[in-house]
């Protein structure tokens, strides 16, 4: 069992950029899932489904959390959207952070887990991404794609859910920090993240 550790060191992976296998590119539309992370976390995801163990076409991808950009088929009206109160203020003061690593109303800053979140224990394994922005609505069924940079740290157990909340919101800080570095900001021009009028699954393939 986790408890808070407190702070982390702020930057993971090479400073030169990522390395193999990363970039890893994953794309699909945005699906319901637990209904965990805006009522009990304040830490909003979305989720997007994956067939058995392979990510991105890398079938041997550990579980954990991750860090990279998303983007998503929005019309920029919603992607630039005030924060609501439901959405706390949790959310809010963490999108503050990504205001610099965000391109044409449409691609984000992100971290995200892959795994079975032992604290809930899921009985599927799930991809659950939390863009670091402020949304004002939901957006089920849009298309989401992600370009993963690299990796932040294992998942865990924890000994209470404000354990987990604190690991978190330090992964956001770890994620922002990590992509501000020139290597990895240059992926917000990624064409797999910018083109949505391309067909990504065989680009995913290859990634």
């Amino acid at each position: 069992m986790r408890a808070p550790v407190g702070e982390r060191p702020l930057l993971v992976g090479p400073d030169a950029g990522p390395e193999p296998p990363y970039p890893l590119h994953l794309a699909g539309p945005v699906i319901q899932g637990f209904g965990r992370g805006s009522k009990e976390l304040q830490i909003p995801t979305a989720n997007i489904p994956i067939e058995g163990l392979s990510v991105g076409g890398c079938s041997d991808i550990e579980s954990g959390v991750y860090y990279g950009f998303a983007s998503l088929d929005l019309p920029p009206p919603t992607a630039t959207a005030a924060p609501t109160a439901e959405q706390g203020a949790i959310k809010a003061d963490d999108a503050q952070l990504g205001n610099d690593l965000e391109k044409g109303g449409n691609v984000f800053p992100m971290v995200m887990s892959i795994g079975w979140n032992p604290f809930y224990k899921n009985e599927v394994r799930s991809v659950e991404v939390h863009i670091i922005h402020a949304f004002e609505e939901d957006f089920y069924g849009v298309e989401m794609r992600l370009s993963i940079l690299g990796w932040i740290r294992p998942e865990f157990d924890y000994i209470s859910r404000d354990a987990l909340i604190e690991d978190i919101r330090m992964d956001i800080k770890v994620g922002v920090e990590s992509l501000k570095r020139e290597g990895y900001k240059k992926f917000m021009e990624d064409p797999y993240l910018l083109d949505f009028g391309k067909d990504v699954t065989k680009a995913a393939e290859k990634s």
